[in-house]
């Protein structure tokens, strides 16, 4: 999803000082039984986002209890610093629903998953000075990889992943003895070029002796992610619109893979905690 999973994007259109609303006009594609959350295609939104689809949740279930795929909606999209949900969703109508992306490119199909304990494939990736660089050159350190592109604008998604990660990172700083490090592999390396993630980094204050940044060829990277689970679909008529869960990993000392996460559920406390414990880092 061109959302996300990082840089909120501005212009507010109501709300307090860390609340922005937007209007959204889309398609719901799915539901999900507790109605809690739907997948959505739609339009344009001014000043925030692109046309995408992604998923959306509510705060309160009655909002999506009568929607069905192909139904036609509007609502109200409402950002706050770490949040996103829509409300006020209204029936205006319904539309046949469109073709399954079939034709689109995508990172999951194709590549078996990794299994915990397998050796993590040794991906060519170019860091934020624009460096080749291997995934190996980490073996020694336990690593801890995300997979994030700058301009995602929702802030559970991508921008979650960075937060996350910086404090991690301040974790680490503070106990050298963890010996881990960072890596955030982006997903959108038409936009993400070095000079891109540099600055980037800068923003977040990442340090680069614990935390990297990477890009590289589009193909490469689809397929490096897709051993994680992670599944990335781009428009045929805009590359850089792009779809994507979210996959956050734990890679051990000699290059094996020992856990991965899905979603955005997980916190920097559990990710200090599982690489001391799974990973053995004194």
């Amino acid at each position: 999803m061109r959302i996300l999973l990082l840089a909120i994007l501005v212009s507010a259109c109501g709300g307090g000082s860390d609340q922005r609303e937007y209007t959204l006009q889309g398609q719901i594609l799915s539901v999900e039984a507790d109605h809690m959350q739907a997948n959505i295609k739609h339009e344009d939104i001014p000043g925030f986002m692109m046309a995408m689809t992604m998923p959306y949740k509510v705060r309160d279930a009655k909002e999506f209890a009568p929607l069905t795929p192909g139904d036609l909606i509007t609502a109200t999209l409402v950002i706050v610093s770490n949040d996103a949900y829509l409300q006020d969703v209204q029936h205006v109508g319904e539309a046949p629903l469109p073709p399954p992306p079939a034709a689109s490119p995508s990172a999951s199909s194709g590549f078996e998953l990794l299994k915990d304990g397998e050796r993590v494939p040794d991906a060519p990736l170019v860091d934020q000075d624009g460096r080749k660089r291997s995934l190996s050159s980490f073996n020694g350190s336990a690593l801890v990889m995300t997979f994030i592109y700058t301009a995602c604008p929702f802030p559970t998604f991508c921008p979650l992943m960075d937060r996350n990660f910086a404090a991690i990172q301040e974790r680490l700083k503070k106990d050298r003895a963890l010996n881990a490090k960072l890596a955030s592999v982006s997903i959108d390396p038409l936009t993400d070029t070095p000079a891109v993630l540099k600055k980037h980094a800068r923003e977040l204050g990442a340090d680069p002796a614990i935390w990297s940044f990477f890009t590289g060829d589009r193909d490469d990277i689809d397929r490096f992610a897709s051993r994680f689970g992670l599944a990335v679909s781009r428009s045929l008529t805009d590359q850089r619109d792009v779809t994507h869960n979210l996959r956050t990993v734990i890679i051990d000392r000699e290059g094996r893979l020992v856990k991965a996460y899905t979603g955005n559920e997980w916190t920097p406390d559990q990710i200090v905690a599982d690489i001391k414990v799974l990973v053995g880092v004194d």
